[in-house]
């Protein structure tokens, strides 16, 4: 098993031997008792190692050359899609990279599965990695690549696991009528019941990329639409979204909603009222630390099309920056709602905001039609492109940039994942620590120099997940306190684009990593 450990890594690169992957089981080598040190950020330009904070080592489970046991046509890797016919690296012609995307963890009758959504390509599809399983050609399983309705199948970014209907849900991040919800039904083993993607049209179509379950059965939607050029950035346009079923065990009817933010003197910020001032006064307090708001949701009125962006924009609702993901505090009885807001990833926008930052949203609970939103963490040049976020502990947040190649080269820094402690109150909000400075492998830095346009040339840290892979209510992100590496929880995040990596974390055992235990 080949590991990165102490501020060293080796990135999994072209030629990954089968001995990197058929030992993923075997338990790493001790190190010394440390705290989280932080890490440096890598220079954005040349070929980079990732670099993990001292305490941790990881190791791949999957990468993009591996063959999918039941390929479909050009759906033939996990990270590849060969429809052009092109080779799978470093040709001018070379195959689509799919870029696997978000993480869920899930233990069925013993076996333990990572499942994913795919974002680029042609067209998405969803893969399941069987963890316990050595012989590479038999690991990655294609779960569903067609749509019940025939229609043609979008990419998707966004998954998680529905307990009340034992589905995955993933969401495609486009535009109406292209976005929205899917759903896969899996069987008691984690296999799909007739292995087609089911559209949601009830949770609307919109640029979904954020999807998490409450307690109570709500689906929670963050959306991810750039709005507007505008002063060197963009208009908010994206807003946060809560799906009520009818009844829990059925998501094809019931109410969506949209949030609202009002003012001091209550009335509401309006998507109308933004586009029309992207320096709207309310968007400078927002992200000033101190400042609270009182909010509430709005039904969102979906006509023919399904447009939740349309309807929620209609209903008053407030958008935000590019808000990309979220996930409940755990500990609060879902009752803390923290999201990202990713911001315009570019150093010449005069636009307040621009940099976007962490929110929390706090109600008495996950069904409450009123809340309070505060800022939690303000991003800057050096932390900003926030987007997948998870608890590592109560008041342990990690979150992850994706600042895209333009603001790499601005700032000179790749993209980092950071440790914020929630638990403690500054004035200035939580100091960041580097847990992962990312690297850029070959076949990224090949792309960004050659490719033909359609395979990004960075690598994006995506779908850090922590989970102990309880497929009941229970195991709902949020319902228990993590730990991290310990116990029955498990870690991933993958790097994403160029050789499409997917790494588990670890820390060995009777290690003591008080930065984030």
């Amino acid at each position: 098993m080949k590991y990165s450990k102490l501020g060293v890594t080796t990135t999994v690169g072209l030629l990954l031997g089968t001995a990197v992957l058929a030992a993923s089981a075997v338990p790493a080598a001790a190190i010394p008792e440390a705290s989280l040190t932080g890490v440096a950020a890598n220079s954005a330009f040349g070929l980079q190692n990732n670099v993990l904070a001292v305490g941790l080592t990881q190791s791949a489970v999957a990468y993009g050359q591996l063959p999918l046991t039941n390929p479909d046509g050009g759906i033939s890797h996990y990270g590849y899609n060969t429809v052009s016919g092109g080779p799978l690296t470093q040709d001018p012609a070379e195959a689509f990279k799919t870029e696997p995307d978000k993480n869920v963890y899930l233990v069925f009758g013993g076996k333990h599965y990572l499942f994913q959504g795919h974002e680029g390509a042609p067209q998405g599809y969803v893969t399941r990695i069987n963890l316990d399983e050595p012989d590479l050609t038999k690991r990655v399983t294609l779960i569903a690549s067609t749509r019940s309705d025939g229609q043609p199948v979008p990419t998707f970014d966004g998954i998680t696991w529905d307990p009340f209907t034992q589905q995955l849900l993933v969401t495609a991040e486009a535009a109406a009528p292209v976005g929205g919800v899917f759903a896969i039904s899996l069987d008691a083993n984690g296999d799909p019941v007739d292995s087609t993607l089911v559209p949601l049209p009830a949770l609307g179509s919109g640029g979904y990329e954020g999807v998490q379950n409450d307690s109570a059965g709500n689906v929670w939607l963050v959306e991810d639409i750039g709005g507007a050029a505008a002063g060197g950035g963009k208009v908010p346009n994206s807003f946060v979204y809560r799906f009520t079923p009818t009844t829990v065990d059925d998501l094809s009817a019931g109410t969506l909603q949209a949030l609202q933010v009002q003012r001091s003197d209550g009335t509401a910020v309006t998507a109308k009222q933004l586009a029309d001032n992207p320096s709207d006064s309310f968007i400078s307090d927002l992200h000033h630390y101190g400042t609270s708001f009182s909010t509430k949701w709005v039904t969102v009125p979906l006509g023919a099309d399904s447009n939740a962006t349309a309807g929620a924009a209609a209903a008053g609702a407030t958008p935000f920056k590019r808000p990309e993901n979220g996930v409940f505090r755990p500990g609060t009885n879902f009752g803390e709602f923290y999201f990202t807001e990713t911001g315009d990833t570019d150093s010449a926008s005069t636009l307040p905001g621009a940099y976007g930052g962490i929110f929390r949203l706090t109600q008495s609970a996950p069904t409450s039609q009123t809340g309070t939103l505060a800022p939690v963490f303000l991003g800057d040049l050096t932390h900003t492109g926030l987007d997948n976020i998870q608890f590592a502990r109560k008041d342990k947040l990690l979150v992850v940039e994706d600042a895209g190649d333009k603001l790499h080269a601005q700032r000179d820094a790749l993209d980092s994942g950071y440790l914020l402690d929630v638990g403690t109150h500054r004035k200035n909000g939580p100091t960041a620590v580097r847990w992962l400075a990312e690297g850029r492998d070959a076949s990224a830095a090949y792309d960004h120099t050659f490719s033909p346009g359609y395979n990004d040339g960075d690598n994006e840290i995506t779908g850090i997940h922590i989970s102990n892979g309880d497929v009941t209510t229970a195991g709902i992100l949020g319902a228990q306190v993590p730990q991290l590496v310990s116990g029955q929880y498990r870690t991933f995040w993958t790097q994403q684009h160029g050789d499409n990596v997917t790494w588990e974390l670890h820390a060995p055992a009777g290690t003591h990593n008080s930065g984030l235990e």
